[in-house]
């Protein structure tokens, strides 16, 4: 059996959380955050502290902070003797190089509070400062996952940008949508299958060939009425950048 502390109560240390509870081999044995009511998801469950003074050994201990407040964090462990590692996508695994022994546990996907995921299809990837490390991450990541991989810090990030443009901007695309579309009394549900059917197009299309659209077709008309029709200059600005960078692409 592996001991874990988590350190963090987001969305993230929560959903890890509530998965290694599905596990016999994976021992929680604390959660550390910042106040009682932070803990309080956690505290019926296992102990919990807001003091790192007082952290429990354990195996491994995994940090889920905001990415700027996991340096200044690393500086409080410098005394454990277990592996510490964190979840972010973008920062460096040497974030964490004051610690004896130290890595990278990062589930890519995106975590939103009270959504429920299922971790047996969320990549994991691993990075290690020494590489007999690996064996006890993989463990944790093979026991919760089947899509684990070791990653270097650089790979990683890049993934982590490629994320961004795939979710983030995605889904402020959809946030778009839904604006045109209440500006106009349409239902948004009536796009929720082209979405859903876009995304899973994927899966046997690369991006380039699933790509469809006035811009793939040149249609001028279109996007000039496209245009015409946004009533917001922001808007318009996004409509024409990707407009051009789609047929830049063909």
């Amino acid at each position: 059996m592996v001991s874990v502390v988590l350190i963090g109560t987001g969305n993230v240390a929560t959903q890890l959380f509530d998965t290694f509870l599905a596990y016999n081999t994976i021992n929680v044995v604390q959660v550390v955050g910042r106040s009682k009511k932070s803990l309080a998801h956690f505290a019926t469950k296992t102990e919990t502290t807001e003091a790192l003074e007082t952290i429990k050994k354990a195996d491994v201990y995994i940090i889920s902070v905001s990415d700027d407040a996991i340096q200044p964090l690393a500086k409080q462990l410098v005394h454990l003797n277990g592996l510490v590692v964190h979840t972010s996508g973008s920062v460096p695994v040497t974030a964490l190089s004051e610690v004896r022994n130290y890595g990278v546990f990062y589930p890519l996907q995106t975590f939103t509070k009270g959504k429920k995921l299922n971790f047996r299809t969320i990549p994991i990837c691993l990075e290690t400062s020494k590489n007999e490390d690996l064996k006890i991450l993989h463990f944790i990541a093979e026991t919760i996952s089947d899509v684990v991989y070791d990653i270097s810090t650089e790979q990683r990030q890049s993934l982590h940008l490629a994320a961004v443009f795939v979710n983030n901007f995605t889904n402020y695309m959809y946030r778009i949508g839904q604006e045109i579309c209440e500006e106009n009394k349409v239902s948004f549900e009536i796009l929720k299958p082209l979405i859903q059917e876009t995304a899973l197009k994927i899966n046997a299309l690369t991006p380039l060939e699933a790509q469809t659209g006035p811009a793939m077709r040149n249609d001028i008309q279109t996007m000039q009425a496209h245009l015409e029709q946004l009533t917001s200059k922001n808007n318009q600005k996004i409509y024409k950048l990707l407009s051009e960078s789609i047929q830049k692409k063909i």
